[in-house]
């Protein structure tokens, strides 16, 4: 990562954590340290940018369907329209286009329902606080974890509007889905880099060059 990058990723941080702290507060009556850097980690990289990683899938296979989800959100926030998706993904047109043929990505029904970019981005980050939501369950009273529920969307228009905006290229994304499905795959087997390839189907020089690239070693 470039220096300036370095710099942008910690400006975002600055920026992020009080608005969600904020809108917890505000929405939930409550804030909790640990759900609030849980959310805001998530929301640092990018509302679009959810992570459903299952370790059973092999890691290639489960790449290939994280990157049609990607660009068909990119598509979903940009009105069906292949051109601007690509620009923000940093790609070229065709790239898109073949991840849309081969992904069945039904662009004319994104482009008949034109649902509204902040609409797909309120969804996604509501989506980021249930998940999140659920991993209190045990510590939050049943009333008041309800109550949370119930103000969700609420919480997650606070934070929307109050948040910069941020889309992630598309090697950015691919970069965050690998880092977040190898951390997933090494705790499964305890750091043990030859188990966690031949659960994933990768060769192990290929796994133990991406561990060090990410420090995840």
């Amino acid at each position: 990562m470039t220096p300036e990058k370095l710099e942008e990723k910690t400006e975002e941080k600055k920026h992020v954590k009080p608005i969600v702290d904020e809108a917890l507060h505000k929405g939930f009556g409550i804030t909790i340290d640990e759900m609030t850097r849980d959310i805001s980690e998530k929301l640092e990289r990018s509302p679009l940018l959810r992570f459903d990683i299952d370790t059973r899938v092999p890691f290639k296979k489960a790449k290939k369907e994280f990157i049609k989800r990607y660009l068909q959100k990119l598509l979903e926030t940009n009105y069906g329209n292949v051109s601007e998706a690509a620009k923000v993904a940093d790609v070229d047109r065709r790239s898109v286009h073949r991840v849309v043929k081969s992904g069945k990505i039904a662009v004319g029904k994104i482009r008949k329902d034109m649902p509204r970019a902040y609409d797909v981005k309120h969804i996604a980050i509501s989506s980021i606080i249930e998940d999140v939501l659920g991993n209190y369950k045990t510590v939050i009273h049943p009333t008041k974890l309800n109550e949370m529920y119930r103000n969700i969307s609420d919480v997650s228009r606070e934070i929307l509007d109050a948040m910069p905006e941020k889309q992630l290229t598309l090697k950015e994304a691919e970069e965050e889905f690998e880092k977040e499905f190898i951390r997933k795959v090494l705790e499964e087997y305890n750091g043990n880099v030859t188990r966690a390839a031949k659960k994933i189907k990768l060769r192990y020089e290929t796994l133990l060059r991406k561990v060090k690239r990410y420090g995840l070693g």
